[in-house]
């Protein structure tokens, strides 16, 4: 039986349908969805060469063009393309930007190889518009800001909570100087996307109260969405206040341990190792003038001289030379004078198991 073309923007989401793009790439590369796959109807060129040719001589001369450009082998390498997504996805939908022409004319090809398959009314256009609608609507909600110094488990925590929700991972990147990953960051646009989508399987769960971690107005190249970082200045804050130890192994683990793993994975072990400590020069380099040109020297030879050990040994102890001084001495600082100008706010202090404890209650 022949699947309907769907407006139903919630169900799509909440069950991570897969939806096959056939926009032009350059269109999908300025953000999509974490459930779409691009199989584009046409070229950057193509799309250009028709879109030029709407504007001068109207939509039958645009058609006319397309399908002189997107014919013989060219069409039925797409198609078949698409039927192979549509057979791996038998529950998914195919979209265009506004649900128009381009649906229109895969649908029609699709059903010529055999295959109904369904589009989304609206296309991306509707998509996008309900998940900036989402986020609005979220920033009306009762919200909670989990709190701490660098190292503190904030990240982690609002991913254990069931309301949390983790503005650092929608946006791929960690929002300090050694942040990034290994991948590159997502686009504003599919930061909002992936931010949005985490907010509709919360409120398909039926929570309505959330929990963010204390973030600035950017994280790395992402801006946070207006409306949630107004709500979030206004909101209660929990902080942990964790021992420097404990905070230490985290930053060990997280920027050390884990990104030389994923460096060397990525890349193969001589590359990988090579672009690891640059990561962490580059880190460094981002803070040299708050850090001062001197104390910049010697953090940055004890850091690479940990690196060294690190990779002719295994040894992680001579990395507590260079986090231990820039947490202390850098993070510690700046972040306890920000958070006095939110004291007003605060509600509880505790180490991190006693704020997951209130946070969950709450």
């Amino acid at each position: 039986m022949q699947r309907p073309n769907c407006d139903d923007f919630r169900s799509l989401f909440v069950n991570d349908t897969p939806l096959m793009d056939m926009r032009a790439p350059v269109e999908f590369q300025q953000g999509a969805f974490p459930t779409s796959t691009s199989q584009p109807l046409m070229t950057d060129d193509e799309r250009a060469a028709v879109g030029t040719c709407y504007k001068n001589k109207g939509q039958a001369a645009a058609i006319e063009l397309g399908n002189s450009l997107v014919n013989g082998e060219i069409k039925a390498e797409r198609v078949a393309q698409w039927k192979a997504f549509c057979e791996a996805n038998p529950n998914g939908y195919l979209y265009c930007f506004r649900g128009g022409l381009r649906s229109q004319v895969t649908q029609q090809w699709l059903k010529e190889a055999g295959i109904d398959y369904p589009f989304i009314t609206g296309g991306y256009k509707a998509l996008r518009r309900y998940l900036v609608d989402t986020i609005d609507d979220v920033a009306t909600k009762p919200m909670s800001i989990v709190a701490g110094n660098t190292g503190s488990g904030k990240t982690i925590m609002v991913n254990v909570l069931a309301n949390g929700l983790d503005l650092e991972g929608a946006a791929h990147h960690r929002g300090s100087s050694f942040g990034r990953y290994v991948t590159p960051q997502r686009t504003q646009i599919a930061f909002e996307n992936d931010l949005a989508i985490q907010m509709l399987k919360k409120l398909d769960r039926g929570i309505e109260h959330f929990v963010f971690e204390d973030e600035g107005k950017n994280i790395g190249c992402a801006t946070v969405p207006l409306s949630i970082n107004r709500a979030m200045q206004e909101a209660d804050i929990a902080v942990i206040d964790d021992p420097v130890d404990v905070r230490l192994a985290r930053l060990l683990d997280d920027y050390v341990i884990k990104m030389q793993r994923d460096y060397v994975a990525h890349y193969g072990e001589e590359q990988g190792w090579i672009l690891f400590a640059e990561y962490l020069e580059k880190g460094m380099f981002n803070i040299r003038k708050r850090l001062g040109f001197e104390r910049y020297e010697v953090l940055l030879k004890a850091q690479q001289h940990a690196v060294k050990m690190m990779q002719a040994s295994g040894s992680l102890v001579e990395h507590d030379a260079w986090l231990a001084p820039l947490l202390e001495q850098y993070y510690d600082p700046m972040y306890t004078y920000q958070l006095d100008k939110k004291a007003d706010r605060i509600v509880f202090r505790g180490d991190y198991h006693q704020v997951q404890e209130w946070l969950a209650a709450r």
